[in-house]
């Protein structure tokens, strides 16, 4: 059974329409393709949402509901606000059921958990990619592929072109590409490559004990220049604590001297 999408036409367009539209609880959107002109429309926010939450729904035929009128669609793209969660906008395509369409569509790993690799050499599974380009007509169009992993062991891989795709289903690959779609691999390697990386980040330049104690040294040697053996920081050498340099009896005693 098709999921149904309901919507209207839109009758004001611009930035300020989309803007008062979402205010409404609304969504803006178009819909095109088919041999026909674009028409912009409108979406309720909160039934778009919950088929947004849908796996299905981003990879079926749709039938949308354009005031009544039914026509099939595929969803091709749509816009969320970046904090607020709100759909901003959305983008379906007519299909035809004579053309072939290009889709992406999930893949859905089975069996990890039985296979050699994982039961019994204690490994782990990796997906290395989740969705797959294909090509089809639109009855075709799978809602996921599947991929059994029972009979992979430690470093065995699937590639895309084992995959068992459905009748009509076709991978788009370019010319010798063949991508991993998924392995089972020891957790060590994924710790020795979190330590790989860990060491490629260059340490902060914090001086060791060793480095530390000649600058110190080197600091104080500084400060104390010209003072005697034992003198503390600051006091000049011939200075006795409490002096200033003067001979006893201070300025007046030297001024009666001179005269």
């Amino acid at each position: 059974m098709k999921i149904e999408v309901n919507a209207r036409k839109r009758e004001a367009n611009g930035t300020g329409a989309s803007r008062r539209l979402r205010r409404t609880g609304n969504v803006p959107g178009i819909v095109y393709g088919g041999n026909k002109d674009a028409v912009t429309i409108e979406l309720n926010h909160k039934e778009l949402y919950q088929h947004l939450t849908n796996e299905k729904f981003h990879a079926s035929i749709l039938t949308l509901k354009l005031d009544g009128e039914p026509q099939d669609v595929l969803l091709r793209a749509f816009n969320m606000h970046p904090w607020k969660g709100h759909v901003q906008h959305i983008d379906f395509q007519r299909v035809a059921k004579d053309k072939k369409i290009h889709m992406k569509v999930p893949l859905h790993f089975v069996n990890a958990e039985v296979s050699p690799g994982v039961k019994e050499q204690g490994g782990i599974a990796n997906h290395v990619i989740n969705e797959l380009d294909i090509t089809c007509l639109p009855d075709d169009l799978p809602g996921f592929i599947e991929v059994d992993m029972g009979h992979l062991g430690i470093g065995h891989s699937i590639h895309v072109k084992e995959l068992k795709l459905p009748k009509g289903v076709e991978a788009v690959l370019h010319k010798g590409e063949d991508p991993v779609v998924a392995t089972v691999i020891l957790p060590v390697l994924v710790t020795e490559e979190e330590e790989l990386a860990a060491e490629a980040v260059p340490a902060a330049d914090v001086p060791t004990t060793e480095q530390a104690a000649p600058d110190a040294a080197a600091d104080a040697a500084a400060g104390d220049k010209g003072a005697k053996p034992g003198a503390k920081a600051g006091e000049k050498a011939g200075d006795k604590p409490g002096d200033k340099g003067g001979k006893p009896g201070g300025d007046a005693a030297e001024k009666k001297e001179k005269k």
